[in-house]
């Protein structure tokens, strides 16, 4: 099989994912997520609690919020654009006849998700149009065209699970590339963390603990957002909104416990034109 660095986050993600579906009262559903995951995700996954215990519902709360972020666009729009897809499984879950799904990710580990794919019965593997893009070397609105994504229709973006390890440069240079050449109506999503936490600013050594983890995985964090608002402006959006995992965790559980560290994270929706951002 093939596997890289990169992927082994992507597996702990799959995991959680798995773990959630399984639950009694399941927040989100994904029924392909513990194949994609293996025994590997599952075991990253359970290392990581021994850190941050609240992880699996943090993956739960994201992944069912994007979902109806992506069930609600999809109404009006016609293209999926999942940026850095790892192994998401929208394509197959949130299908629809008239809505193309582009899975936009590194070449190996598109290589390595189509190879467990190709294991799995009964998955639509064509459901996805599959972008392969060395995000390093290549534009990856160009390798979108190259697949068939419609620069001038209007289309949802989903950037889940990456803004925290890029670079403030390389966050504004997708963010501008979005607003700049997309169709105007574009929303764009993405979930990121607040700088104190992004850049390991004075923290609490739990919380610097819940850092170290991550890098162990796979992936050292590098970025941190106090304003987001300011920042989609300068790149060209001027619609947004922001929506922390406290008020999500609120909607779908009806719980809140600031004790399970949700304080840094956040998703925003941006668009250059559409006013009745959710």
């Amino acid at each position: 099989m093939i596997e890289t660095q990169a992927s082994r986050t992507a597996l702990m993600v799959a995991g959680y994912r798995a773990r959630a579906s399984e639950q009694t009262n399941p927040v989100c559903g994904d029924r392909w997520a513990a194949h994609l995951a293996g025994d590997v995700g599952i075991e990253l996954s359970r290392e990581f609690d021994k850190g941050y215990p609240d992880m699996e519902l943090w993956i739960a709360l994201r992944t069912r919020y994007l979902d109806e972020q992506i069930r609600h666009w999809t109404e009006r729009f016609h293209q999926v654009v999942m940026l850095g897809a790892g192994l998401d499984t929208r394509a197959a879950r949130l299908a629809r006849d008239d809505v193309r799904f582009y899975e936009v990710d590194h070449p190996a580990t598109q290589a390595m998700k189509r190879e467990k794919l190709g294991e799995l019965a009964g998955y639509p593997v064509a459901a996805a149009t599959y972008t392969p893009c060395n995000f390093e070397q290549q534009d990856f609105l160009e390798q979108l065209r190259e697949t068939g994504f419609e620069v001038d229709r209007p289309a949802v973006v989903v950037w889940e699970g990456v803004v925290p390890y890029l670079t403030e440069e390389a966050v504004r240079a997708t963010l501008k590339r979005i607003a700049d050449d997309c169709h105007p109506d574009t929303v764009v999503l993405f979930d990121y963390l607040m700088k104190r936490m992004g850049e390991g600013i004075d923290l609490p050594e739990k919380d610097r603990q819940v850092r170290d983890l991550v890098e162990r995985v796979g992936e050292p964090v590098r970025f941190g957002l106090n304003e987001p608002v300011k920042l989609l402006y300068e790149q060209g959006f001027r619609y947004a909104r922001v929506i922390s995992f406290n008020e999500i965790a609120l909607s779908f559980t009806g719980s809140y416990d600031r004790a399970r560290m949700f304080r840094f994270q956040h998703i925003a929706l941006a668009s250059r034109t559409v006013h009745s951002i959710l």
